[in-house]
């Protein structure tokens, strides 16, 4: 892909920063640089409420492929999407909330949903005011996806599936309003057969509950979501299809965000190079991590501007997963390195009124956060099996 900014996309860099620094005020102000890796749940309200101003602005869903202002959004090209991005992260804006309805579910409805699907789900997505999470993952199952358990049956008085089982490491369930679940509809059905994508609403009291995972960290991004006979609202691609909507989704999970991520992995390779500035620190093999860490950065990112728009070929989004979950894990091992024996002192007397993670500071929270880089968003492993058999050609794992 011959990619560059031309002209429109300098203009359209001009008018996003000037957006962004007239509207990033008040408690969005606030929330600045908030709600990243390890902090999905802060100032979750005051990033709620930004998403309603962003979708006032018509800046979500910028690359969905539907006619512009389809469902009140602003349609921008690639390079265009690229500016707003990273123009976005540079002014440290607060992290996004609704990232999963507009980078995953909607692009799958776009693609298998129906019109009527469409028409209702997209403009609340497009809003900022209905928030997504993903029930893909299940305890026992790992990052095996076609292992799930969850069930579903239709109910032959009103046409609906009720769903019961288990999901974990989902992001977001304490806030959102919807969640897309992967359950198996079809009785006795093994591993991708027999699986349907359901849409279900989070608020059904009794039948839906969310219980916070504690993390290394002290804080609770990821979730553990119970389903009691939850009732779905539909199907997406029609029962037994689920299989194919899923590996649809999957794709759509690395992109333009992959740059975003990368901005905020170059502000933190930053200040772990100012750290070892300041530390006066003579360690050679240190200072060649550092230099190798900031030349694997800068190649993670021609390799995403290379393979924008799906030019990358079937196995680019395994092998974007697996460079930033590796390099984000060994910044994370740098970060205490460089810092030597004090950073793996705490602030303090561990207690209940007083845990330790209110003391951590961002050295050693991303130490401690990044070592799941490697294992959410699909396994290292997951990731290698699907270069070796989808793009290698090498025969299936034995299961």
């Amino acid at each position: 892909m011959d990619f560059g900014f031309g002209p429109e996309d300098e203009e359209l860099r001009g008018r996003t920063r000037s957006w962004l620094r007239e509207h990033l005020v008040g408690p969005y102000a606030h929330a600045r640089g908030l709600g990243g890796p390890g902090g999905e749940h802060e100032e979750v309200e005051a990033r709620r409420a930004w998403e309603r101003e962003l979708g006032r602005g018509g800046w979500i869903g910028q690359g969905w492929e539907v006619p512009d202002g389809a469902y009140g959004q602003r349609r921008l090209s690639l390079t265009g999407q690229v500016v707003w991005a990273e123009e976005y992260a540079a002014l440290r804006a607060p992290g996004r909330v609704g990232h999963i309805g507009e980078n995953l579910l909607a692009p799958t409805l776009i693609a298998y949903g129906s019109e009527q699907q469409r028409d209702r789900y997209l403009p609340g997505i497009a809003r900022g005011e209905e928030l997504w999470c993903q029930g893909y993952s299940e305890p026992g199952a790992g990052s095996d996806l076609a292992g799930i358990r969850t069930a579903a049956v239709r109910d032959p008085a009103d046409g609906r599936h009720r769903v019961t089982g288990q999901k974990i490491w989902t992001s977001l369930a304490r806030d959102a309003d919807w969640c897309f679940v992967l359950a198996r509809t079809e009785p006795g059905s093994r591993r991708h057969r027999g699986l349907t994508f359901l849409l279900v609403p989070m608020d059904q009291p009794g039948r839906v509950e969310v219980r916070p995972i504690r993390q290394l960290t002290g804080t609770s991004e990821f979730n553990e979501v119970f389903f009691d006979g939850a009732v779905a609202a539909e199907a997406v691609g029609g029962e037994g299809d689920g299989w194919t909507v899923a590996m649809g989704l999957l794709a759509l999970e690395r992109g333009v965000s992959t740059l975003v991520q990368q901005i905020g992995f170059a502000a933190e390779l930053e200040r772990v190079l100012a750290a070892h500035a300041t530390s006066g620190a003579a360690d050679p093999v240190l200072r060649e991590r550092l230099v190798r860490q900031w030349a694997e950065l800068r190649t993670m990112r021609w390799n995403a501007l290379r393979t924008l728009g799906g030019s990358g070929g079937q196995g680019a989004p395994s092998v974007a997963k697996l460079l930033w979950g590796g390099w984000h894990r060994r910044l994370g091992e740098l970060a205490v390195a460089v810092r030597g024996a004090a950073a793996t002192a705490g602030p303090g007397d561990w207690g209940r009124e007083s845990p330790y993670e209110n003391g951590l500071d961002e050295e050693q929270r991303l130490f401690l956060f990044s070592r799941a880089d490697t294992i959410y968003g699909g396994s290292d492993e997951i990731q290698r099996n699907i270069i070796a058999e989808r793009v290698l050609g090498l025969p299936r794992e034995t299961r």
